[in-house]
């Protein structure tokens, strides 16, 4: 790793911007490291960088492992369904 200091500029709201992860108006920051464009939205936490284009980058592609970290947490409301136990599976005590 080199010890240049990075050039970070002032982050800043964009103005009418939607966040492409939770749909929320007006919570992205952007902001520069060595003239490299980031946002980032202060309601989820999704954040990417940008290209020449203003095009997202993704840091890796998306699987069914990495994906989950975008979803929401479960509904506290929504219970699991219990079916009565089977007594032929019981285990003897």
């Amino acid at each position: 790793m080199s010890d240049a200091p990075v050039n970070v500029t002032k982050k800043r709201f964009i103005a009418g911007a939607v966040c492409p992860a939770c749909s929320e108006p007006d919570k992205l920051m952007m902001w520069n490291e060595d003239e490299v464009p980031h946002r980032e939205c202060v309601a989820c936490g999704y954040s990417d960088t940008l290209n020449e284009q203003g095009l997202s980058v993704p840091k890796e592609l998306g699987t069914r492992v990495n994906v989950s970290a975008l979803k929401k947490a479960p509904d506290p409301k929504v219970q699991a369904v219990q079916f009565f136990p089977n007594p032929k599976l019981k285990k003897p005590q």
